[in-house]
C-alpha cells in the first residue's frame, strides 16, 4: 500500500510538473491537461511496477538507483509519447530537461510525509 500511495503522489507531482515544464520549456509542447496526466500515468504506473518487483523479493530498492531508473524512464516514455499523443511535441532536449526538472521537483516534495499522513487515516 505504502508503494501504491507514493505512485499516487508521484502522479500528482508529475502532472504539475509537466505543466510548469510546457510553459517555460521550449521543445516541450503538452497540448492539453488530458495529455500531461496521460503521460504522467504512464510513467507512474512504470515506477511502480519497478519498484514492485525488489519488494516481492524482500528488498528494497536503493533511492539512488530508483532514481536513476525514474529519470531513464522518464525521458523515454515522455519522448514516446509524443508518438502516441497527436498534440504532443517533444524534442529530446526537451524530454531530457523536462525529466531532470520533474526529479528535481520529486525530491523536493516530502513524499515520505505524505505517506505518512495518508497512512494515519
Amino acid at each position: 500500500m505504502e508503494i501504491l500511495i507514493g505512485a499516487l503522489i508521484r502522479l500528482f507531482v508529475s502532472v504539475l510538473s509537466f505543466l510548469l515544464v510546457g510553459a517555460f520549456l521550449p521543445g516541450f509542447n503538452l497540448g492539453r491537461l488530458v495529455n500531461a496526466l496521460a503521460v504522467a500515468l504512464v510513467i507512474a504506473i512504470l515506477g511502480y511496477l519497478i519498484e514492485l518487483v525488489p519488494t516481492i523479493k524482500h528488498r528494497r530498492i536503493n533511492s539512488k538507483i530508483r532514481g536513476l531508473v525514474g529519470f531513464i524512464i522518464s525521458v523515454i516514455v515522455i519522448y514516446i509519447a509524443q508518438f502516441i499523443i497527436p498534440e504532443l511535441t517533444i524534442s529530446i532536449i526537451g524530454a531530457l530537461l523536462a525529466a531532470v526538472i520533474i526529479g528535481i521537483i520529486d525530491m523536493i516534495v516530502p513524499t515520505f510525509k505524505i505517506k505518512e499522513i495518508l497512512s494515519e487515516y
